[in-house]
């Protein structure tokens, strides 16, 4: 079932955790553990975590609802299939319930112990306190190397200031939540999205964890399509990059025709076909590369317009206390759910 992009809610908690999760079974209980704690030293019971399953096949939906029948503070939205991390992110941002909202990964990288400083960084007047890496534990040079170039070029590519080494882990208000569902993008990339729409924010300096259990789900490729989504979604540099090189390029085609003329002229005319073989393989490849480019742009303002839902919902698990109210989306979507059933 689809969900319909209009609910919206006000806040009944001080706090929601929103996790994505995609096969991390052998680390939800100590997930569960750690935040829990950290978020009762902070607000004792007004909080929820919400587990998004991202089209798990290891367990990790089968974990997520026994936490969440034996904690009436979980509640678990298990997708239909594998949308992606920013998809899985944008549904449980769209069915929480807090005043405050912290964006955490399953894998336990981010501390969620952080919690408190965080907060506290809020109540000094931020409406975003973003995490931002000063070292990364249990990460290869490969990894480190790649992802300083992602960051480093999405800071010269965007048209947003993007702060380096800084992913989706962030505490952000209902105020910057509700400005960010509003945003209709198919294809999202949520940092630069909350980077866009301003408000006061702050960094908040820590050191990252290894991964507590499981491997990376974030390899080179799923980076490069992040840049792609990333560079696609908040700049038009590429298109000018297309009109620069067009220029340059027919700059040089029009040195090549006054030398090919001088040399008739001079009759200094000698067959070759290495000179042209290699004009010819230069520009063609310009060329290429300047139709994939807009053929990306172009892409994307097709999917654009489909107007498709982002996710489609397979299950919803949460306690009665936290689906009884008829204002919040838990308990619409559960309706809405049952309503299909029933058809």
């Amino acid at each position: 079932m689809s969900k319909k992009r209009d609910i919206s809610t006000e806040p009944t908690l001080a706090l929601s955790v929103v996790i994505p999760c995609y096969n991390e079974r052998d680390g939800m209980g100590e997930l569960h553990r750690r935040v829990t704690a950290a978020c009762e030293a902070q607000v004792d019971n007004s909080f929820e975590i919400v587990l998004v399953i991202d089209g798990a096949t290891d367990g990790t939906r089968e974990a997520a609802f026994s936490l969440a029948h034996m904690d009436r503070r979980i509640v678990v939205i298990d997708l239909s299939r594998n949308f992606g991390h920013q998809i899985a992110l944008t549904a449980g941002l769209e069915f929480c319930r807090g005043e405050r909202i912290l964006v955490l990964d399953a894998d336990l990288q981010d501390p969620p112990e952080l919690l408190g400083p965080m907060m506290a960084r809020m109540d000094e007047g931020f409406d975003v306190v973003y995490g931002q890496r000063l070292k990364r534990e249990g990460e290869g040079w490969f990894k480190k190397s790649t992802a300083a170039l992602f960051y480093r070029l999405m800071r010269k590519m965007v048209d947003i200031d993007l702060a380096a080494d800084t992913g989706d882990f962030r505490l952000m208000n209902r105020r910057t939540l509700e400005h960010l569902n509003a945003m209709p993008e198919q294809y999202r990339f949520i940092r630069g999205m909350v980077n866009w729409i301003g408000l006061k924010q702050t960094a908040y300096y820590y050191q990252r964890h290894a991964r507590f259990a499981g491997t990376t789900h974030y390899p080179l490729r799923k980076m490069v399509l992040l840049a792609i989504d990333a560079m696609t979604s908040f700049s038009i540099v590429p298109l000018r990059l297309a009109s620069h090189l067009g220029l340059l390029f027919g700059f040089i085609g029009l040195l090549t025709l006054g030398y090919t003329i001088v040399s008739w002229l001079s009759g200094n005319v000698l067959p070759g076909w290495t000179s042209i073989a290699a004009i010819v393989l230069v520009l063609g490849s310009v060329q290429l590369l300047m139709l994939g480019i807009f053929g990306e742009y172009l892409g994307r303002m097709y999917m654009e317009t489909k107007r498709r839902p982002l996710y489609v919902v397979n299950e919803i698990v949460a306690s009665e206390r936290s689906a009884k109210s008829e204002a919040s989306p838990v308990h619409r979507l559960q309706e809405m759910l049952k309503e299909q059933n029933r058809a």
